[in-house]
């Protein structure tokens, strides 16, 4: 087994050496002053980047908790809602929604397809659909979507507007406010370069006034108990203390690097991946555009099982990369490139995907990859 690990995955991500360290501070408790400020930072950082003027709840719990929380606060048995899914995440909101009792209009594309404003005006037409839920970054594809342009059209229709930003937030652009977007969920396992355990969920006034009248019970959950905490800069239930400590240095990184400097570095890395696995002959399943800068979706070529090449990588070199999920299982290798990522990580992954593809019998090009990678990158450096 190698001794130097690499993981490449959509999330967990990297963890950078000083968040850390944070981990290892001694606990706090969570009613003392000291915790106090850290948090009180920590939720005005997380106002900054998710770029909103609003409230920031913070769980302790997964993404999918933040998820919850945007379906039982908003939905009550019965409602219409709509879901916009081409992949695992927007299935993963049709799920939660049907389980909360919702009348759910499931707008369903082929995973890998980009919802566009066109594919949402019909369903939106037939009216009465209170909440669309959409996601941004689909990671089980590589997808970006406009979801500045999809919320246009569903506040259009007078709809409340939900986005699954838990690999965006931190790596592509993202204008809570200014795109008019109700609700923002997001977890700190991804661009946030935390480890799992972090949800966050930003909420709009006008989604705070619907979650008033959801008769769908909910406690821990609750906006309101979590809002009327905070305003107190008093968690309602005991945080993830040291949890919380590491988000806070992780936020501070990401700032003082500038929002703008990380979505660009992010769009160079999403750039030198796709360049490089095409020039090794491999076929992009995600699209090859820029703002596709959260994970590189590759086709496995013919008669190669992507399950077994992802599980090569990580017992012969240490380098964890993703299978395809759902029925892309086997058929497509996903680079993560989200958080505490360089180029070196990226020629990295690379140089030993082209070793584990040859020697799994795949006809590509040896020895281009890792060189157009770096050009790749070079050539965005100064975008």
């Amino acid at each position: 087994m190698p001794e130097k690990r690499y993981l490449m995955t959509p999330g967990p991500t990297p963890v950078p050496p000083e968040v850390l360290a944070a981990l290892a501070e001694p606990v706090v408790h969570h009613r003392g002053r000291d915790f106090r400020e850290i948090y009180e930072r920590c939720l005005a950082r997380l106002r900054e980047v998710y770029r909103t003027e609003h409230d920031v709840l913070l769980y302790t719990s997964s993404g999918t908790g933040a998820f919850e929380s945007a379906v039982a606060n908003l939905t009550s048995p019965g409602d219409r809602v709509l879901v916009v899914s081409a992949g695992s995440f927007g299935e993963r909101w049709a799920a939660m929604t049907r389980a909360y009792g919702a009348d759910v209009v499931h707008l369903r594309l082929d995973w890998g397809e980009t919802p566009e404003p066109d594919d949402l005006r019909p369903a939106l037409a037939a009216g009465g659909a209170g909440v669309v839920y959409l996601v941004h970054s689909e990671t089980s594809t590589g997808v970006v979507a406009d979801v500045q342009a999809l919320a246009a059209v569903a506040k259009e229709a007078g709809a409340l507007v939900v986005v699954d930003a838990v690999s965006s937030l931190g790596a592509v652009p993202l204008e809570t406010d200014a795109w008019g977007i109700d609700v923002v969920v997001s977890g700190s396992q991804k661009a946030l370069m935390c480890p799992p355990g972090l949800a966050f969920v930003s909420v709009s006034p006008a989604a705070l006034e619907a979650a008033a009248r959801s008769t769908s019970p909910r406690f821990v959950l609750d906006w309101e108990r979590t809002r009327a905490a905070q305003a107190k800069l008093d968690a309602p239930f005991t945080p993830a203390v040291s949890l919380v400590r590491a988000l806070d240095v992780a936020l501070g990184l990401l700032l003082d690097e500038g929002l703008e400097a990380a979505f660009a570095r992010h769009a160079r890395l999403g750039r030198a991946c796709r360049e490089g696995a095409k020039a090794m002959g491999l076929e992009l399943f995600s699209p090859d555009e820029e703002r596709s800068a959260v994970v590189t979706a590759l086709r496995a070529p013919d008669g190669v099982d992507a399950t077994r090449v992802v599980a090569e990588l990580r017992e012969r070199f240490g380098i964890t990369l993703a299978n395809g999920q759902g029925d892309l299982k086997g058929k497509i290798i996903r680079i993560g490139h989200i958080g505490w990522f360089d180029v070196f990580d990226i020629t990295t992954a690379l140089a030993a995907l082209e070793l584990s593809l040859g020697d799994a019998g795949a006809e590509i090009e040896r020895g281009v990859a890792v060189s157009r990678a770096l050009e790749a990158y070079a050539e965005r450096a100064h975008v």
